[in-house]
């Protein structure tokens, strides 16, 4: 599943609250400040594949005729293109080697900047982080759903896309995950 850059908050947070609550890690420097260094990592490597794809539209449409005349279909070469280049972008496609990368990116940058300390094996330390991560990725279709069910019993109708629809959904979405522990 694709992580969206909006989730990245809500991610990162998880994170934090899974090594808060492991008995592995202890905070050096406050709950905050673990969660900003995993947020900036996360966003970083959304922002990099959000580059990629965008060079690929790019590629796409300055070839459009060509592959239009020989009948090309876009979303297969939109992969192909994607596949071919994602290493000068530094963009792991494999979701499952990606997020394992990003749990190993923030564990060492909690280390260096001493944010953290632990006194287990690192390899545990940072499978509570790919944990977080999964566990959040799983289980946020669920949340979304449950959110846009709350929202179409409301007695006033707010509709999706506007200030008022996002104001609302935002609010039920954090309430969900506090509900769930997923959210400090």
């Amino acid at each position: 599943m694709k992580i969206r850059l909006p989730h990245a908050p809500y991610i990162a947070n998880k994170i934090t609250v899974d090594l808060l609550n492991s008995g592995y890690t202890k905070f050096l420097k406050g709950v905050e400040s673990v969660k900003k260094v995993s947020q900036e990592i996360i966003e970083e490597d959304l922002k990099k594949e959000l580059a990629l794809e965008r060079r690929v539209e790019e590629l796409l449409e300055e070839n459009e005729d060509e592959m239009e005349f020989n009948r090309v279909d876009r979303r297969s070469m939109f992969w192909m293109i994607k596949k071919k280049i994602a290493k000068d972008y530094d963009v792991i496609l494999s979701y499952e080697d990606r997020y394992n990368d990003l749990a190993h990116k923030i564990l060492d940058r909690l280390w260096q900047e001493d944010l953290i300390e632990y006194s287990v094996a690192e390899n545990v330390v940072k499978n509570v982080i790919l944990g977080a991560l999964e566990s959040y990725i799983n289980s946020f279709e669920d949340i979304e759903d449950i959110v846009v069910d709350k929202i179409r019993g409301m007695k006033r109708e707010l509709i999706p896309g506007s200030d008022e629809y996002d104001v609302v959904f935002e609010r039920l979405y954090k309430e969900e995950l506090k509900r769930r522990g997923m959210f400090i």
